[in-house]
């Protein structure tokens, strides 16, 4: 059992009704994460609440009838892994520092200058956000914020995503070093030719094509042939 006393609040809203548990805000991230299987080290009560600040608390027949049982430790887990977490300062500014570096990497491989067709660096790109004020929402995945970020910073940035349809041909000698290079992107098509050379068409975002062309230049000793087919 954790202490009260540094307990947060998890909530959830179900079947319309509105229930509450205390919980240590770090164990039950961890435990969403499964780094931490027993429910019981994470609560700090072993009541459910309507309201845990007016000490309102339910009914075991209405958690019943909310969550469909009355194991205490199975309801525990649902309103943890389904519902809202509370965070403290300090993990409120973790969260929102990582997900900061997550929207940043997204940027960075999938756009690229409108003016030079070439990617925008990390640090240009954060700059970029300082600049145009962006603010980063912990409760709303990386993913979520991108679109939202991108119209920001254009004010500050010329920026696109665009993505981009390559041919390449690598010499036989190289073909099966190459091979697995060719794999971790989205292949399109793969082709052995009568010489021997391994011809594949690979979609990928224009802010990796340099990272791409760097790994097969370096395994293939810069003997590559590639092309632009189509870009999106």
């Amino acid at each position: 059992m954790v202490d009260v006393d540094k307990s947060v609040i998890a909530r959830i809203k179900k079947e319309g009704g509105h229930f509450e548990i205390l919980v240590d805000s770090d164990k039950a991230l961890d435990f969403r994460a499964g780094k931490i299987t027993d429910v019981s080290d994470v609560v700090a009560v072993t009541h459910v609440f309507f309201d845990v600040k007016k000490g309102l608390k339910a009914s075991e027949i209405e958690v019943k009838k909310a969550f469909g049982t009355d194991n205490m430790n199975e309801v525990f887990s649902n309103i943890i892994k389904h519902g809202e977490v509370q965070l403290t300062a300090k993990h409120m500014a973790k969260l929102q520092e990582d997900k900061k570096k997550q929207i940043i990497d997204i940027i960075h491989r999938n756009g690229i200058d409108s003016k030079t067709g070439l990617p925008h660096p990390s640090e240009r790109i954060e700059r970029a956000m300082e600049e145009a004020k962006v603010r980063i929402d912990a409760n709303k995945s990386a993913d979520e914020q991108v679109a939202d970020v991108l119209s920001k910073i254009r004010a500050v940035i010329p920026i696109k995503f665009e993505i981009r349809e390559i041919q390449v041909i690598i010499p036989a000698q190289y073909g099966a070093k190459c091979y697995s290079v060719i794999k971790r992107r989205k292949a399109l098509r793969e082709e052995w030719l009568d010489d021997g050379s391994l011809m594949a068409v690979v979609e990928i975002p224009a802010g990796v094509q340099e990272e791409f062309f760097s790994e097969l230049n370096k395994l293939a000793h810069g003997e590559i042939e590639s092309k632009i087919l189509k870009v999106k």
